[in-house]
């Protein structure tokens, strides 16, 4: 399978920070200009003050955050003092499942790098990634920076001030633990939960940049690609410094991909979603995806943000209950027209799939897809007095078949996760699926098995289950758990490539 990744790929530069090592920092900035930042919190960075304020909130309250750094002598600042002491690693949705294919099989993949800088082509595997330009092809053989590279991430006199286009999109993540404490200007603070304050030097990634290297290869190679994975719209901004906005930039996205889609008919795409700061930006997203994307990705934290658009509560999603899944998930797909939704929680994976042959069982109801039955989905006495009638049928044949080849990607994908997870690795096929003998099964995810076979009247299929309901296909799986998780970071960019790759395949089989 030849796949593309776009489009965000970037470095993570992780480091621990301890209750002591906040102490001393702060000491070096002016007491009453950080206390008034951790009250005011600025949202940016634009000095280094605004970074020890931001971390400092976000250990004191025990909360996640994520700012954008703007000037480059904040960004200096933050590379000179911790990322040769990070841990450096492959950041980005569309990096990791771009290793994640490479790494489980596929033929050729092709990420898209905005700043091919010699760290960031390092951390990719060495597999089946391609990179389609010259001068990156001499830098990965030679270890030779590409000439226009060279100065990335180097202060020069026009990037003195604003971070520079051409800068490596590093994040910086500062991770911190729960009961670490630190000295506030003389006020002892304990730090209530673990989590992270991330510092953001990535502009070409915020607005869907597509290296020209890429875009070529695309264009002159379509009818050779299998598939694209497309992540990176929940960078978007609603508004640019330069006075642009997100639409801008979403309909440029989505017109290249219609482009590339337009000469090659089997072209599959996946969208993968991520968290979204701005709730119209993710409406916006998954509106103008309907009928392009043949599958749309997203978690429960995800699905809750498109609550106004399927109206189910946030509460039972959040707690990843399959009924309440769903009808959120059922909902988005008919009311919308999706072709296949893919929602991952830790506990399950559930897909909703338009069925490509006409059934007879809801040839009728699918006429209308605003119909009252698609707002409250019961399809208890339909669908079990249909499948009932059909069981001999053929076409019950073909929603089985259907059923197992879903169920089929699923698993593969929850054992890429699952040996990821547990060992922090990916070598093959082979290892996965040795990895995956060691791992359990997630109870709660069995539980909401049996929810779904008595919610849905469906059938146990495989290690899964499944339901019919007005033209879609409803598959459901439990996840594979690790007692002593090498990493969590990752997982779902990892179990949508896996899922992703094996969909391919099948589909190629077929």
């Amino acid at each position: 399978m030849n796949i593309l990744c776009g489009y965000n790929v970037n470095i993570d530069s992780v480091y621990r920070v301890s209750g002591a090592e906040i102490s001393e920092l702060l000491e070096t900035f002016e007491e009453a200009e950080i206390l008034n930042k951790i009250e005011y919190p600025p949202g940016k960075i634009i000095s280094e003050a605004d970074f020890v304020a931001g971390l400092a909130y976000c250990m004191k309250n025990g909360y996640g955050a994520e700012w954008l750094v703007f000037e480059h002598s904040a960004f200096k600042f933050l590379k000179n003092r911790y990322f040769e002491k990070s841990l450096v690693r492959m950041g980005g949705n569309a990096g990791i499942m771009a290793n994640a294919l490479s790494q489980l099989g596929a033929s050729r993949v092709i990420p898209n790098v905005a700043v091919p800088s010699k760290t960031q082509l390092s951390l990719f595997s060495k597999k089946a990634i391609y990179f389609p330009d010259t001068l990156m092809q001499m830098k990965e053989n030679t270890g030779e920076e590409p000439e226009e590279n060279k100065n990335a991430g180097e202060e020069s006199e026009e990037n003195k001030g604003t971070v520079s286009s051409s800068q490596e999109p590093i994040h910086f993540v500062f991770d911190f633990s729960e009961g670490e404490t630190f000295s506030l200007y003389g006020t002892e603070i304990k730090v209530p939960r673990e989590n992270r304050f991330i510092a953001t030097c990535d502009h070409l990634n915020l607005r869907l940049f597509a290296n020209p290297a890429f875009e070529q290869y695309a264009f002159q190679h379509v009818h050779e690609i299998d598939g694209i994975l497309i992540s990176g719209f929940h960078l978007l901004l609603e508004n640019y410094p330069d006075g642009s906005t997100y639409e801008t930039i979403l309909d440029n996205a989505i017109s290249q991909l219609r482009s590339w889609k337009a000469r090659n008919n089997k072209l599959r795409i996946h969208l993968e979603f991520g968290h979204f700061a701005n709730k119209n930006i993710v409406n916006s997203v998954f509106l103008k995806c309907a009928d392009l994307s043949d599958s749309l990705g997203m978690n429960e934290d995800e699905l809750a943000m498109l609550y106004n658009l399927h109206g189910v509560p946030g509460e039972g999603l959040l707690n990843m209950e399959a009924e309440a899944v769903t009808r959120a998930a059922c909902r988005l797909a008919s009311r919308y027209r999706h072709k296949e939704l893919l929602i991952h929680t830790r506990e399950f994976v559930l897909t909703v799939s338009k069925l490509d042959f006409t059934s007879k069982l809801d040839l009728k109801s699918s006429s209308n897809p605003h119909s009252e039955s698609h707002t409250d989905f019961q399809p208890s006495v339909e669908i079990e007095d249909s499948m009932d009638d059909s069981m001999e049928d053929s076409e019950s044949s073909m929603f089985q078949k259907a059923a197992g080849e879903k169920l089929e990607a699923l698993e593969f994908g929850v054992r890429c996760a699952g040996a990821y997870a547990a060992t922090g690795r990916l070598e093959g096929r082979e290892f996965v699926e040795e990895a995956a003998l060691k791992l359990q099964e997630s109870t709660f995810g069995r539980e909401q098995i049996e929810a779904f076979l008595k919610t849905f009247n469906g059938k146990t299929l495989r290690q899964g289950a499944y339901a019919l309901w007005e033209g879609y296909l409803i598959c459901m799986l439990p996840t594979l758990l690790s007692k002593t998780p090498v990493t969590t970071v990752g997982l779902g960019d990892t179990l949508t490539a896996g899922i992703f790759l094996r969909g391919l395949e099948l589909n190629v089989q077929a």
